[in-house]
């Protein structure tokens, strides 16, 4: 007989979880382990912190079904693990592998211990539909061009999925979660990240024209089921797979976010530095009183306004609205990049190191494959293409919802006349624009341009 500890982190489901397979597949009895690093914790904004203790709780809830619990720990990663492995005599501890610095370092430092112990370790990867180190060049190491990447991607075989095995699961009381202190910002579990896929798969053949349009629901909404593992991603990709645009649109981000994870897995310090290191030299203004316009939504651009409105209410925003105001904060106020991604690190429900910060640097251009520094997204072009009649920012900015059809994307460029008649004044009910677009870009280029010469 044997015994193995399941160590779940980034997998709160047991649905094509490749460690849960293994353990219960090759072991008699299991115990599952979840460990509340409060380090870690406390760093999340209040709606990741929600999600993730309402999806842990789901994931109880989904192991009582089966006669048995979840043991929850909470305190250093490190310690917990290694004392409940040995409390619990167990053989073998069995978790899937994650990328950032700090997960490899953790991760590297628990298998030393239980190693140097006698406790057996096998680690997986799960959460992501190819791991780190399939996807190379001839050269050996991950493609800095993402169309190299999506190609040699999509041509790797899609391993079948994870089936468990018929160990008994083991019901040691343990501790709980924390307390929530609020309601969970989406259902959580994987039967609700099923729910939504299943949702998304009636439009998804729609999502290549509607997914920039931020009044439609047209995105999967999965990208928290993602981050928190209550939804495989080879689920997924199995469940989207077929020929049409939208889906192979779809499929193409999902290659995006393997890529991200894969860069991560071999430089960790990306979030820290620019994948071009000459860009680590840009002269960055970053005023603080500008910084905290566009955090609380008070630039003078309805269009960024409504996005950073939306996060800080709800822990999520369109892609499209990420990008108009990653752009904005990046090349109009030439503020550092690092200041924008952990600000959206620590408000997104979704927010994961790879993917936030490799999307931060290819906006800012400094990172691979990235959008050459010379590409500013124009907000009031952005609005007026992807917002048309003003919808959304009608939704976030209310302030100004009275101002007609796409006018409402510049009130700057009204008269007064048409302002009173909706109740805006400027510089009172809403802020005059903080900067101006046209000099704000000529400013960022010679900025940039500067720093690639030096």
């Amino acid at each position: 007989m044997t015994r193995a500890i399941v160590w779940f982190r980034r997998d709160l489901s047991l649905d094509d979880n490749l460690a849960w397979a293994t353990a219960t597949r090759d072991h008699t009895e299991v115990l599952p382990v979840y460990v509340f690093d409060y380090r870690l914790l406390d760093r999340a904004g209040p709606h990741r912190r929600r999600q993730l203790i309402a999806s842990v709780a789901a994931l109880a809830d989904e192991l009582r079904t089966l006669g048995g619990s979840l043991t929850v720990a909470t305190g250093d990663s490190i310690e917990s693990v290694t004392r409940l492995a040995h409390e619990h005599r167990v053989d073998t501890v069995v978790w899937n592998n994650d990328v950032t610095r700090l997960a490899q370092a953790r991760d590297d430092a628990v298998h030393r211990r239980l190693s140097h112990s006698g406790i057996s370790v096998e680690r997986s990867w799960s959460t992501l539909i190819h791991p780190p180190g399939t996807i190379l060049t001839a050269a050996g190491g991950v493609p800095r061009v993402f169309s190299r990447f999506h190609e040699r991607w999509s041509a790797a075989r899609l391993t079948e999925p994870a089936r468990a095995g018929h160990a008994r699961i083991l019901a040691i009381k343990g501790g709980s979660p924390p307390s929530i202190d609020g309601t969970a910002p989406i259902a959580p579990g994987s039967e609700a990240a099923f729910h939504r896929l299943d949702a998304f798969l009636e439009r998804i053949d729609a999502y290549d024209v509607e997914r920039d349009l931020p009044d439609r629901d047209a995105t999967s909404h999965l990208s928290a089921d993602l981050r928190f593992g209550t939804i495989s991603p080879r689920a997924v990709v199995r469940a989207v797979a077929g020929s049409t645009p939208g889906r192979e649109a779809f499929v193409r981000q999902l290659a995006w976010r393997d890529w991200y994870a894969h860069l991560f897995a071999e430089h960790p310090d990306l979030v820290d530095h620019a994948q071009q290191p000459q860009y680590d030299t840009i002269a960055w203004r970053s005023n603080p009183a500008e910084v905290q316009a566009w955090k609380h939504g008070r630039t003078g651009y309805p269009i960024v306004d409504a996005g950073m409105r939306e996060l800080a209410a709800t822990g999520w925003m369109p892609n499209r609205l990420r990008l108009i105001s990653a752009s904005f904060l990046v090349k109009d106020l030439l503020a550092d990049w690092r200041i924008g991604e952990r600000h959206f690190r620590h408000l997104l429900i979704d927010g994961d190191i790879p993917q936030n910060a490799g999307n931060w640097q290819w906006v800012a251009g400094t990172g691979p494959d990235a959008a050459p520094y010379f590409r500013v997204l124009n907000p009031l072009t952005q609005a007026r293409r992807f917002d048309p009649n003003g919808d959304y920012v009608r939704r976030f900015v209310p302030e100004i919802a009275a101002l007609h059809g796409g006018s409402i994307h510049a009130p700057s460029e009204l008269g007064p006349l048409e302002l009173a008649r909706a109740g805006v004044i400027l510089g009172e009910t809403y802020p005059h624009p903080i900067v101006d677009h046209a000099t704000a870009r000529e400013r960022a280029i010679a900025t940039y341009r500067a720093a690639k010469k030096t």
